[in-house]
């Protein structure tokens, strides 16, 4: 998915600043979850973070993490290597 098509999809879900939006491609566990936990942590509970990444450790790395930290994951969609993500702050 491209970055462009990222930020579409951030658009639609109401977030129209690039702060919602975490190109975590190219990061290896545990890069990506660290990265969305510190994002996570500067948006209103409420918030939603999208996140895209292409680890395949990421695709069980993140669930994990939202059921350990309490927040909703919204979504998963997977195009090619590229994963993105959906997460609600708790």
């Amino acid at each position: 998915m491209s970055v462009d098509l990222l930020k579409h999809h951030a658009y639609l879900a109401g977030m129209t600043d690039d702060s919602h939006v975490l190109d975590a491609t190219g990061l290896l566990c545990p890069l990506p979850v660290l990265k969305a936990r510190k994002r996570l942590q500067a948006l209103a509970s409420g918030d939603a973070l999208t996140v895209m990444a292409d680890d395949p450790a990421a695709i069980v790395d993140v669930p994990h993490f939202c059921a350990e930290a309490g927040h909703h994951l919204v979504s998963t969609e997977v195009d090619g290597d590229i994963q993105t993500y959906v997460i609600q702050k708790k």
